[in-house]
């Protein structure tokens, strides 16, 4: 069986825990249970590089249940389940290459083997798959019909290239569906981040100066979470209306400079480069927490921070201790990468259920509309999100109102007035 993954072994434990997600997924399920009639996806092959957790297990699942063939690899180097991986090998005979904690040869090595399948569709989750097949696999262009990317930061390398002129095919921004960001990325990341902070650190967060450093939809998430927790949450943010929005949530909204030397914890959440840099090392407390929720390990300047270090240690799995020359102590968690990852196990699998939903139903679309679609990139169909929604209400027993026909008329007339 292709795929490459730590220990295949492992495969009875991953499987447990794929169908404990499974039991929280149930738009996915139903999906799933419709697709194994349809086969909407017969024919079709998909590569995907995205994190291996039991979630993404069950998105696989899904779209093997369509018909498709299906390969993928980790979007993240620590951000990959063991287990998992060993269970799409083993047990879902589904081509898995993922190894916690592999290095950057093998971390490409796994992005190239997924794109060797020559897929017409693909997933990704920081758009590499897509960046390497610009910059390296060009041959394989001709044969796609789209793209699907689930992260903002993916999102943004995309928009880049579209407005470069350098996308080669259409893409989907699933990341901007409402029920994607508005819900995955606030409470899933809000919850997920506390707990890989939690888990790494045991640290009490009530109390503490907590600074979310971006207050897009997961930095909403965090600062919600981290206040609800005790913290006295300061934010940081770049956008006005963004930092409006804080100030009238009943946070202190303040330049990362006047935040540095008064934080305990500190979470960055943007999709940018260095917003946490060696001027602010210089003012941080000793015993500060430095933490990254974004996508790519960049927004926290390590650099910057091993030059500044006299000593470096690993005080606690996944905690590195960073002696600055006056004696301050730094605590760098999981080596700058995906926290709410690399220390937990990412975000709850009700709240993927709805992302994962919209990437399994949006693979639909592109393959229906292929040879339609322009090199660009998309939202969501509104339909989709939508379906989405509804199905996740209809889990959950929740019934919504409906409108009279009277009140239909009104809407969609204009004479009546005061």
């Amino acid at each position: 069986m292709p795929g490459d993954c730590r220990d295949r072994t492992l495969a009875p434990l991953g499987r447990r825990r794929i169908e404990w997600a499974e039991a929280a997924m149930p738009v996915l399920s139903s999906i799933r249970n419709e697709w194994l009639k349809t086969r909407p996806l017969s024919g079709l092959t998909i590569g995907a590089c995205l994190h291996v957790t039991t979630e993404t297990a069950n998105l696989m699942r899904t779209l093997a249940a369509g018909g498709a063939k299906v390969a993928l690899c980790a979007s993240n180097p620590l951000s990959t389940q063991d287990d998992v991986a060993a269970a799409l090998n083993e047990v879902y005979s589904i081509p898995t290459y993922a190894v916690k904690g592999e290095d950057t040869a093998t971390y490409y090595r796994h992005i190239n083997q997924v794109l060797d399948t020559e897929p017409q569709i693909t997933m990704d989750d920081g758009a590499d798959l897509v960046n390497t097949i610009v910059g390296q696999r060009r041959e394989l262009i001709p044969h796609i019909m789209g793209s699907l990317e689930e992260t903002t930061t993916g999102v943004i390398r995309l928009r880049a290239m579209e407005a470069d002129k350098q996308l080669p095919f259409p893409v989907i921004a699933v990341n901007d569906a409402l029920t994607k960001h508005m819900f995955d990325n606030r409470y899933g990341t809000g919850q997920s981040t506390i707990d890989g902070l939690l888990r790494a650190t045991n640290m009490l967060i009530a109390g503490t100066t907590f600074v979310v450093i971006g207050y897009g939809w997961c930095g909403r998430g965090l600062a919600m979470r981290a206040k609800g927790m005790g913290a006295n949450v300061i934010v940081v943010e770049v956008d006005p209306l963004r930092a409006l929005e804080a100030v009238m949530e009943g946070y202190r909204v303040m330049p990362m400079l006047e935040a540095a030397p008064l934080g305990d914890v500190f979470v960055t959440v943007t999709g940018n480069k260095h917003v946490l840099a060696g001027r602010h090392f210089a003012l941080m407390k000793d015993g500060a927490v430095v933490a990254n929720s974004g996508h790519f390990d960049v927004e926290v300047d390590l650099a910057a921070l091993k030059e500044m270090a006299v000593e470096i240690r690993e005080v606690r799995p996944g905690v590195d201790e960073f002696i600055m020359a006056d004696g301050r102590r730094l605590r760098l968690l999981a080596k700058g990468r995906l926290l709410n990852l690399a220390a937990a196990e990412g975000h709850p699998a009700q709240v993927m259920d709805m992302s994962f939903a919209n990437q399994a139903l949006c693979a639909e679309y592109i393959f229906k509309n292929q040879g339609r679609l322009e090199c660009r990139v998309y939202p969501v169909p509104t339909e989709i999100d939508r379906k989405v929604a509804a199905l996740k209400l209809a889990s959950m027993g929740i019934k919504l109102e409906t409108l009279t026909p009277e009140q239909v008329a009104y809407l969609r007339s204009y004479q009546a007035g005061t």
